[in-house]
């Protein structure tokens, strides 16, 4: 496993990073015996950066990772969770609420101190709240010792080129923007490391958009890019090769991308994923892919207020 700096903040984080989501039963029921074991998998694999949020099957993935991480020694991984995001339509950027719920989070999570606390998901909400509540709380719970570092987490790229210059802001969680069928976070790297921002990339996958199954119904992406990353993955299957392989090889391959985070509550999942990394990129492969998938090249979908989705909508966006 390699491990790269993130930002200015000193952490060196894994370049594959485990995104405990599916710990709180998101994507399936999970066993928790099973999830526990997968933390370990991964721990034992290298990957030593783990993020989670409270609204994760509604707390449920916070507890889970809690009891995963309590024999472990605190030096031994970096984590990060949330705040601000507590359900579909429920978010609550106060002041008081950010304090409140990052204790509740440190007390589900067995550690005295989180290492990176985002707002969760803040292109739904009113920018002057993030900016007169949320970024407030950041600092407060920076200086009582509660988290070490503060950052935002968004779908759209407007939202960090609007807030960057503005905050201070030690690390954002960018997704679904440097994946095979979607580079578009490259346009943001000057900005990040201009500030010496940290990046944590997450969904190599496109939240499911690249895989053999079929994308489920809920995902935002267009018909056509559905349809298209769907015909790139069935090509890697009829070359005997799996595309969240080279989705995940691909991901963790830019040295200017410190770590990618990856889901499972699988432990055979996350050793093979941790695996991959360390394995050389099949070039021809990707090129053909890459020339599969070109017809939604960039393409994404619409997240939170106007104002962040500009232009954003329809095939020929």
């Amino acid at each position: 496993m390699k491990y790269r700096q993130l930002g200015k903040t000193g952490l060196d984080v894994s370049v594959l990073s485990f995104g405990a989501s599916s710990l709180g039963s998101v994507f399936r029921q999970t066993d928790e015996g099973e999830s526990v074991r997968t933390v370990h998998a991964a721990i034992d694999a290298g990957i030593n950066y783990f993020d989670v949020s409270p609204y994760y099957g509604l707390t449920k993935a916070e507890a889970v990772l809690g009891k995963a991480l309590k024999d472990i020694p605190r030096d031994k991984y970096v984590l990060s969770t949330k705040a601000g995001r507590y359900g579909v339509d429920e978010f609550d950027f106060s002041y008081d609420r950010i304090v409140a719920s990052v204790d509740e989070s440190l007390a589900r999570l067995n550690v005295d101190e989180i290492d990176i606390l985002y707002l969760h998901d803040i292109e739904f909400v009113p920018a002057d709240i993030i900016m007169n509540d949320a970024i407030p709380a950041l600092h407060r719970l920076k200086e009582s010792g509660k988290i070490r570092f503060g950052g935002i987490c968004g779908l759209p790229l407007a939202l960090f080129e609007a807030f960057i210059p503005r905050v201070e802001v030690d690390s954002i969680i960018s997704y679904c923007h440097y994946s095979l069928n979607d580079t578009s976070l490259l346009g943001l790297l000057p900005l990040l490391e201009a500030n010496g921002t940290g990046l944590v990339n997450a969904s190599p996958l496109s939240m499911g958009l690249l895989g053999t199954r079929g994308t489920p119904d809920w995902h935002p992406a267009t018909p056509q890019t559905k349809a298209v990353c769907l015909e790139a993955a069935r090509y890697c299957e009829s070359q005997g090769a799996d595309i969240a392989k080279l989705a995940i090889q691909f991901s963790t391959s830019n040295e200017r991308i410190p770590t990618t985070l990856v889901s499972t509550a699988n432990p055979a999942n996350i050793q093979k994923n941790a695996a991959w990394t360390d394995e050389p990129i099949d070039v021809g492969l990707l090129a053909e892919v890459l020339e599969i998938l070109q017809p939604v090249h960039n393409r994404t979908w619409v997240s939170g207020r106007e104002e962040y989705n500009v232009g954003i909508g329809g095939d020929e966006a």
